[in-house]
């Protein structure tokens, strides 16, 4: 077994060449990106219509510090949230620095691969994707099927209810819940005009 400094150096190693292998992934998108624009491409041929068929994306490249409730408001900007999935360690609950976020509408997947990836928050790069055929943990999937029985009368219903976020359905409480998260204000003021600053 190594010794403890020889695990660390590791560990930042393996780390330094995940964190580059993610530039160069957000580069090619925005690199494609720009391509479409030159050109003109949208709809059916543009990249994004391959994913037509999920509502989901991933995001990484999170601080660890961030929480569910930041990922929202961070990602609630694009479109309303139906369902986030912030990974953490089983062992520690410590955040792994990536989620997978859904959204009610598609097109909102769209918008926000096209405007968060590349984006700086809190020092790091954000890597946002299309994700297709993500399947919500098992536990959340045994927990929706608890939750269908016990509300039509029926199974039993021993689990404690998952915490709920609630986002609201408004830019006014989008906003609200930022101002919430002193330490994402600086990232959201620039890019909506001051608006969260306002609203």
């Amino acid at each position: 077994e190594r010794p403890p400094a020889a695990q660390e150096t590791a560990e930042e190693a393996g780390q330094a060449v995940a964190a580059r292998r993610q530039d160069e992934r957000v580069k090619e998108q925005q690199r494609i990106n720009q391509l479409e624009i030159e050109r003109n491409i949208a709809g059916n041929a543009s990249w994004h219509a391959a994913y037509a068929d999920s509502a989901y994306v991933y995001a990484g490249g999170l601080d660890v510090r961030l929480t569910e409730g930041d990922v929202i408001t961070i990602f609630s900007q694009y479109g309303e949230i139906v369902d986030v999935n912030l990974c953490r360690d089983k062992k520690t609950g410590k955040s792994k620095g990536f989620a997978f976020v859904a959204y009610e509408d598609q097109r909102s997947t769209t918008l926000a691969v096209d405007n968060l990836s590349g984006a700086k928050l809190l020092g790091r790069t954000l890597r946002v994707d299309h994700k297709m055929g993500y399947k919500p943990p098992e536990e959340e999937v045994e927990e929706q099927q608890q939750q269908g029985l016990a509300a039509m009368g029926g199974g039993k219903d021993d689990k404690p209810a998952k915490k709920q976020v609630d986002i609201g359905e408004t830019h006014a409480a989008a906003a609200e819940a930022a101002r919430n998260y002193p330490h994402l204000q600086s990232t959201f003021a620039p890019s909506h005009g001051g608006s969260l600053k306002e609203a």
